[in-house]
């Protein structure tokens, strides 16, 4: 039960600062609702592409599309590398809260996934011509309006909403909950991350957590595979460390922190204000943790760039399929990364013995928020 309730606490503090009304309460729910960025021009440029858009299937059922940036702007970000003038997608990861709110699931696009990218408007004014190319290219040539367009050819779900979150953003929001806990099986030396770890169980810091999930080469395989899956359990012990009652039940923890995450985000304008974000998550409160589900999209190296991936199918449209109808996804860590097809159900004589049973939900490699953390 106690899993259950760390979205519901969230929920609540949203709705006491939704419904101040006056003094001190006021003042911080101006502040909080000042923070958060509408993101007009992507709003501007969606409404131009209306028409071509894939229509919304499944009545409150939400698709979310969360985009971390790579952008040197901010305080102490120059370390990361030079800012060019652009921005590519690190992390982009498509977020679907089912109808009713029953399960939530996260699935992480590969930023060297070759797509079709359409023609997008760059930030100076100027239009880009269609092209097949590496996903992390929308971002960077057209800015969040571009990749949500780019998913939505890719997937044919609709994007309800999108949240944009850079260094600066991720790095406050760690810092602001005291940290999290991390399992790290071999010693970390990596430079270009900027990060040294011992083995066993370590608490980052917002500084050494953005090394943790950005480190690739020298981490494991060196795979980006590899690296979304660090960067999905590292989301999920950061679910398990938020719903503590250590952060959500103490006011001084918990202003930091949605101070930290509110002025972390650009978003659509229907979700950049307080009241937006509480009607997004106000019904996540009953989700169990093991139904707060991570996977990465089926995906194989692809077949004319060993560097670069491609999807893996069928298993990746029947992925798109349960998400464009609210369908249930099952995953498992035992599978291997590119599997994406449960085995049929009953066959033979018992299926004969009365209606055929309804087929088993397919199942992904990937992990649960009930799985976060060390143990």
């Amino acid at each position: 039960m106690r899993r259950r309730r760390w979205v519901a606490y969230g929920v609540g503090a949203l709705a006491l600062l939704v419904a101040g009304s006056g003094g001190v309460g006021w003042v911080l729910y101006t502040r909080l609702d000042g923070n958060i960025t509408p993101d007009e021009a992507a709003a501007a440029e969606l409404a131009r592409y209306a028409r071509e858009r894939p229509a919304a299937l499944v009545k409150d059922a939400q698709n979310v599309l969360v985009i971390g940036s790579d952008s040197r702007a901010g305080d102490g970000n120059g370390r990361y590398g030079t800012d060019s003038g652009t921005e590519r997608s690190d992390t982009t990861i498509l977020l679907h809260l089912s109808g009713g709110r029953h399960r939530a699931t996260a699935v992480s696009l590969p930023r060297d996934l070759m797509v079709d990218v359409p023609a997008c408007r760059r930030p100076d004014g100027s239009r880009t011509r269609p092209v097949f190319a590496m996903f992390n290219h929308a971002f960077e040539t057209g800015g969040s309006a571009c990749t949500v367009r780019t998913v939505e050819k890719l997937t044919g779900v609709r994007i309800d909403h999108h949240v944009v979150v850079d260094f600066s953003g991720f790095k406050d929001m760690v810092d602001a909950v005291g940290g999290v806990r991390v399992c790290v099986a071999e010693p970390i030396a990596d430079k270009a991350a900027g990060l040294r770890l011992p083995a066993g169980e370590v608490t980052l810091d917002g500084e050494r957590a953005l090394g943790y999930v950005r480190a690739r080469k020298s981490l494991g395989d060196g795979s980006d595979t590899e690296r979304m899956d660090r960067q999905q359990r590292f989301l999920a012990a950061l679910v398990d460390k938020v719903r503590g009652n250590g952060v959500l039940l103490n006011p001084v923890k918990l202003y930091p922190l949605l101070d930290a995450a509110t002025s972390a985000l650009t978003t659509d304008p229907d979700l950049a204000s307080l009241r937006g974000l509480y009607e997004l998550v106000r019904g996540l409160g009953d989700i169990p943790a093991e139904h707060v589900q991570f996977l990465t999209v089926p995906r194989e190296s692809y077949i004319h760039d060993a560097n670069r991936d491609q999807l893996v199918e069928p298993a990746a449209e029947k992925l798109f399929e349960q998400l464009r109808t609210d369908g249930p996804v099952v995953v498992s860590e035992k599978l291997p990364t590119h599997a994406g097809t449960a085995e049929s159900g009953p066959q033979g004589s018992s299926a004969r013995r009365g209606p055929s049973p309804s087929p088993p939900a397919p199942t992904f490699r990937g992990s649960t928020a009930a799985e976060g953390g060390c143990g």
